[in-house]
């Protein structure tokens, strides 16, 4: 029975790829690598060694960043304006001004490494090789969605991205599963479950912690703190705000989240550390959504805009990274405005792409609830009478 579990999760697996991203190469970015000092307060470690400030990197890569965060945010500003046009409805949570960390960590990892999120998760989507008209036409409610127009703002998949879950808290124990999955496989891969300051209280969040440290799963249990969950600010829902402390006997790092660099050095220090067997590791980004916690949420009935405006100001990870690159010569003003207006065009075009696609046949209503092979025959509908047989 054990043999059999194994041949049938190694399959599972094996399906598992990433799309990667296309990256359009400068004159001026030579293949040779760069090296970055990081600010002193990128890091601060609980019960472990912080990750070296001294980040070695190509200039292409750093372009490749820049690139995905300024076309995560246009895709994001897309989503915001066909929200209002009442194109979207229900829930819509977008992560302008959180961009860094999904960008930061997919460069730090391999095809093989997992991610489970919550609900804000175009992003996370889009970097682990999600289309954005897939996205888009998915916000839509249409076929060309990345889940048939049938998951919304908070179902996304690809293979090796466990969505987008609706229920606050809930994938922390999914990503603990599937670290015990790749542990129990044998691969050198780690999974990074993340959650959110809101969610940080959650009684399931400290069980995945106790099981994953019992076994010593190669687990990264990533606190996305972006200063408030809902509307409510961080210290008046926890009695401690140190949330990379909160694993007591898991070491932790407090890391910038808003510093693409400091992301992905962080990341790839996590990685190590677990895919070494050293077991989980918890990772507190320190964050900000300059949205609100949705769509339907102003963002500014519990904060004010001067604090808006002065994070924007002064910790935007693209105008952060964008200065790094200036400064480096890695790229000029006019390859970067070239990046820009490439990035409007390609998110306008999947634009009407996605507009164009129709919506789902009411037919797939009853699809994809159970495997084809499962040996199901029918479906119960919503009244005690309906059923539906394939």
């Amino acid at each position: 029975m054990l043999s059999t579990q194994k041949i049938s999760l190694a399959k599972v697996a094996a399906k598992a790829f990433i799309t990667p991203l296309t990256v359009r190469t400068f004159a001026s970015s030579a293949a040779r690598n760069v090296s970055i000092n990081l600010h002193k307060g990128s890091f601060e470690s609980y019960n472990c060694d912080a990750p070296a400030l001294d980040v070695e990197i190509s200039k292409e890569e750093l372009v490749r960043m820049y690139k995905s965060m300024v076309t995560m945010r246009r895709m994001e500003m897309a989503s915001d304006g066909l929200y209002k046009a009442k194109l979207i409805r229900g829930f819509c949570h977008l992560c302008t001004g959180q961009e860094a960390v999904a960008v930061g960590m997919e460069t730090a990892l391999t095809a093989e490494d997992k991610i489970i999120t919550a609900y804000r998760c175009h992003g996370f989507t889009y970097m682990r090789g999600g289309s954005i008209t897939s996205i888009l036409a998915e916000l839509l409610g249409r076929k060309a969605g990345i889940s048939g127009g049938k998951g919304g703002s908070m179902h996304m998949f690809t293979p090796n991205f466990f969505g987008g879950n609706g229920i606050v808290g809930a994938q922390v124990p999914l990503g603990a599963g599937i670290a015990f999955a790749q542990k129990y496989l044998g691969h050198k891969a780690a999974t990074f479950s993340l959650y959110g300051d809101g969610a940080s209280n959650q009684g399931q969040v400290f069980e995945a912690y106790n099981m994953a440290k019992l076994w010593e799963l190669p687990a990264v249990f990533v606190c996305e703190n972006n200063r408030y969950g809902m509307g409510t600010a961080a210290n008046r829902s926890s009695a401690n705000t140190s949330y990379f402390k909160r694993g007591d006997y898991i070491p932790g790092l407090k890391v910038n989240g808003m510093d693409v660099l400091a992301v992905h050095q962080a990341v790839a220090y996590a990685k190590e550390w677990t895919v070494s067997g050293k077991g989980p590791l918890l990772l507190e980004m320190e964050t900000y959504r300059y949205g609100g916690h949705s769509m339907s949420d102003p963002g500014t009935t519990y904060r004010t805009r001067e604090e808006i405006q002065h994070m924007r100001s002064n910790n935007d990870p693209i105008t952060g990274l964008k200065q790094r690159l200036l400064e480096f010569n890695i790229i000029t003003e006019d390859e970067m405005k070239a990046i820009d207006k490439a990035a409007r065009v390609e998110v306008d075009q999947a634009v009407e792409e996605a507009k164009a696609s129709g919506e789902p046949d009411l037919s797939e209503f009853w699809t994809q609830i159970y495997q084809k092979d499962a040996g199901i025959p029918y479906v119960r509908g919503r009244e005690p009478e309906e059923f539906h047989r394939y």
